[in-house]
């Protein structure tokens, strides 16, 4: 992360992602696959360090070896070529954007840490300092209820970050710089996509 000043002079937390180029590996179509979509590869990668059923797939859309492929499900291939590039030059200043990513795992972790509780108190005579207490009835139901937020495995799992804004666009260095904080350490692999509108689901004149 970072700080990005804008034109009022004020200091903006922001994230550098190098986004792409991404190749373009794949294209299917309804004809041939059933459904449309396109398939891109990022990250070049040793040739030892991969099969040879995903070497000759790669080798008909360039010469370099990729380490990432993702499918994206989109409504047309036009326009799009196996072997093109996938840039920062297709996003634009402004524009809203999904990123999804893997968080940061933090192993087992109490239900302080992993669901922000409060403590017990600290006095000498308390021995209920950073213990969870009661988690639930005794004889009934006599078990603890699904759900019920205790310690356990924190982070690491799938997460999207939704309307992201782009403050700056680098094609030298194929940087994004994007407002906030996304999933993930550095060197995470994201997903970027352009952020989908979510419709209200209150109907016109309900409360």
């Amino acid at each position: 992360m970072s700080q990005f000043f804008d034109k009022e002079g004020r200091s903006v937390p922001v994230t550098l992602i190098e986004a792409g180029p991404c190749r373009i590996t794949q294209l299917k179509s309804t004809e041939t696959d059933g459904y449309t979509a396109v398939q891109i590869g990022f990250g070049e990668i040793r040739e030892k360090l991969i099969n040879n059923p995903s070497k000759g797939h790669l080798i008909k859309s360039g010469q370099e070896l990729l380490r990432h492929l993702r499918e994206y499900r989109v409504d047309s291939v036009d326009g799009l070529t196996v072997g093109g590039a996938i840039t920062v030059d297709d996003f634009e200043t402004g524009q809203k954007v999904d990123v999804s990513g893997t968080t940061m795992g933090r192993g087992f972790a109490g239900y302080q840490k992993r669901h922000s509780f409060s403590r017990g108190p600290m006095s000498h005579g308390s021995k209920n300092h950073r213990e969870p207490g009661s988690t639930g009835a005794g004889t009934t139901p006599g078990r603890v209820y699904p759900g019920k937020r205790m310690a356990g495995r924190y982070g690491g799992k799938r997460i999207t970050t939704r309307g992201l804004v782009i403050m700056k666009i680098d094609a030298g260095y194929n940087l994004l710089v994007v407002k906030g904080s996304v999933p993930g350490k550095p060197g995470t692999l994201l997903n970027i996509c352009p952020a989908k509108r979510v419709e209200s689901k209150i109907a016109k004149g309900d409360k």
